[in-house]
């Protein structure tokens, strides 16, 4: 399991990680939730049934996982390590951050 520390990533980090192609945003929160609102570019993978062999392939870019204000997304990290997997960022403020600070984001499926 990693020793490294947790990265908490501010919401420009995760703009910029999308805008350039850098980073793979894994939202783990539930289907109802990501259909009322979700980053767009983001993945769905709820964390009820997270499966950290089945995560999606990152393809060389960084895996962010995401939530609603940053607390899934640790619990999402720390299964992912028990799992082996070398990963350490989420977006700490979670997309409660992300829609309050009035950033577009796209709705349904």
């Amino acid at each position: 399991m990693s020793t490294k520390p947790i990265v908490d990533l501010t919401r420009e980090d995760v703009k910029k990680g999308l805008a350039d192609g850098s980073m793979l945003l894994v939202d783990v929160r539930e289907p109802n939730e990501c259909e009322a609102g979700h980053i767009e570019g983001s993945v769905l993978f709820p964390l009820s049934t997270f499966d950290p062999a089945a995560l999606p392939d990152p393809k060389g870019k960084r895996l962010v996982f995401s939530c609603r204000s940053g607390n899934r997304s640790v619990t999402a990290i720390n299964r992912a390590r028990a799992a082996g997997m070398d990963v350490s960022e989420h977006y700490k403020g979670g997309f409660k951050d992300w829609s309050e600070s009035g950033e577009p984001y796209a709705t349904g499926e």
